[in-house]
């Protein structure tokens, strides 16, 4: 197939190309590199079948016809999406339109990279697709939430009012190489951390939960449910559930520091639970996880070692 991927140059975006260059497609990947980093795609220069594009998606443009569109585009760390966000706001509403407009142009199938956020700071555990979530309009995570939310609604008016083949994936916690070193978000927190021989940084007093989902797990679930006949959204994570402290134990372990704890005020609208229940994946898709927090903590282990010695020897100089 002939394949668009925005958000190209992410964390999912840069590993989803590996993932259909590896199947046979021929991919456009665009990025504005406002949040993607060009080395994460620097491996795919040359490449017969890849091409990439700098640009942003609210603008409108033409990458001719194909036959499937994969958008991940969006800020996606808690860090970047409050410093960028009507920019947040503008790629989850424009930027959607944009590329369904794309895939109407062509009779192209549309995948939207949607969120565990849509369900806020869930009253519901855990987290089942029929569940419509607990969000402030308003707090400060909004700007990511609402965008999400938006997103979702035009995804399935596109399907329901134009008849695009549109699939809608609610990710959670997902890490692994690539993931960038200050994505501000649990696992890249704690592992670059404890790699520098820093403190751990706990928000609140650590008893709030996550899940954690390895990469090629989570892109082995989108490419099936991209060719599913599945329109509605599907929670697509590992369910295993861990506490914060759990967590931070687990990197210590995979790291081998010594590092200590230190707790500070948990953030505002920050999700004290977070599971995600994954019986339509297993019912539709045949998909669950198979890599475990402590082997995908090993597998990524190399990855953030490197960026700790390389800012070790940047700030050496």
């Amino acid at each position: 197939m002939r394949v668009l991927v925005t958000g190209a140059a992410g964390f999912l975006g840069s590993h989803l190309c590996d993932r259909l260059l590896g199947e046979g497609d021929t991919l456009i990947g665009v990025d504005n590199l406002s949040t993607g980093a060009p080395e994460n795609l620097a491996h795919l220069a040359g490449h017969p079948r890849f091409q990439f594009e700098e640009r942003n998606i609210c603008a409108s443009f033409d990458p001719g016809p194909v036959d499937y569109v994969f958008n991940m585009a969006s800020p996606a760390s808690p860090p970047e999406y409050l410093r960028l966000g009507i920019e947040t706001l503008r790629v989850g509403s424009v930027g959607v339109e944009n590329t369904l407009e794309i895939a109407c142009r062509y009779g192209a199938g549309y995948l939207h990279a949607s969120t565990s956020e849509c369900y806020g700071d869930p009253l519901e555990h855990p987290q089942a697709e029929s569940y419509w979530g607990n969000v402030n309009p308003v707090g400060p995570r909004s700007v990511y939430d609402e965008a999400k939310r938006f997103a979702e609604a035009m995804v399935m008016a596109y399907h329901r009012s134009r008849g695009v083949n549109t699939h809608l994936a609610r990710i959670f916690n997902t890490y692994g190489p690539r993931l960038h070193p200050s994505d501000g978000r649990v696992i890249s927190n704690f592992m670059m951390q404890a790699l520098r021989g820093e403190q751990l940084t706990i928000y609140g007093d650590g008893s709030q939960t996550r899940s954690f989902c390895f990469v090629d797990d989570l892109i082995q679930g989108i490419v099936l449910l991209s060719r599913s006949d599945e329109h509605l959204p599907v929670n697509l994570g590992n369910p295993e559930e861990y506490t914060i402290l759990a967590c931070a134990q687990a990197v210590l372990d995979a790291t081998g520091s010594k590092s200590e704890l230190i707790f500070v005020d948990l953030p505002e609208d920050d999700p004290m639970r977070r599971r995600p229940d994954i019986t339509k994946a297993r019912t539709l898709l045949g998909w669950e996880p198979r890599v475990g927090l402590r082997e995908g903590l090993q597998k990524s282990l190399e990855f953030f070692r490197s960026k700790a010695a390389a800012g070790a020897a940047a700030e050496s100089r």
